[in-house]
C-alpha cells in the first residue's frame, strides 16, 4: 500500500524546485546528469525524485509528440453546454469524456458553458463525425460552440515554478 498523498501544496525546497525545472526541460536525462545540474550528488537526487513521485508532485513521464506529424491536423476547442441541474447526467457525461481518446483535456468552466474540451482529430470531416457520433448522442448536451486552432503559438509548456522559489 502506498503512503497517503497529502492535500494542498507540497513543501518544496530549492533542490526540489530545481529538479522539477530540469525534468520539465528533459525528463530523459540520467540521474547523474540531473544531480550535476542541480548541484547534489546522485543518491540524494534520486531520493528526492522518488519522494516527489510518491507525494504526487511528479505524476508521470511521457514523450511530446508533434500532432501534425502523426496526422492530427485539427485542434478544436469545444465549449459544451450541458444541463447542470442533473447530477447523474453530468457524471455520465464526465465518464464519457474520460473515455474519448480525441479529448486531450477537459475543464469545468465558469461563465457560458459547462465544459471546455480540447479535441484532436485528423480533419474537419472527422470532427463533424465525432461530434455527431459522440457529443450529440448524450441526452444532457444542449449545445456546442467550437473554435479551431489556426496555429500554435506555444504548447506543451512547462508549469511555472517561480512562486515556489525560496
Amino acid at each position: 500500500m502506498s503512503p497517503p498523498v497529502p492535500q494542498g501544496p507540497a513543501e518544496l525546497d530549492r533542490y526540489d524546485v530545481a529538479i522539477l525545472q530540469a525534468l520539465q526541460r528533459d525528463a530523459r536525462q540520467s540521474n547523474a546528469d540531473l544531480a550535476a545540474a542541480i548541484g547534489l550528488s546522485p543518491a540524494p537526487t534520486w531520493r528526492r525524485v522518488r519522494r516527489l513521485e510518491q507525494i504526487g508532485v511528479i505524476t508521470g513521464y511521457r514523450a511530446e509528440v508533434d500532432r501534425r506529424r502523426i496526422g492530427l491536423g485539427v485542434l478544436a476547442f469545444v465549449r459544451v453546454d450541458a444541463d447542470r441541474d442533473n447530477a447523474e447526467a453530468t457524471r455520465a457525461l464526465e465518464a464519457a469524456i474520460r473515455q474519448w481518446p480525441e479529448v486531450i483535456a477537459c475543464h469545468y468552466i465558469s461563465g457560458a458553458g459547462t465544459f471546455e474540451l480540447q479535441v484532436m482529430v485528423t480533419d474537419l470531416d472527422a470532427y463533424a463525425r465525432w461530434t455527431m457520433e459522440t457529443l450529440f448522442k448524450l441526452p444532457n448536451v444542449k449545445d456546442l460552440h467550437t473554435s479551431f486552432s489556426l496555429g500554435e503559438v506555444k504548447s506543451g509548456g512547462a508549469l511555472p515554478l517561480g512562486h515556489l522559489a525560496r
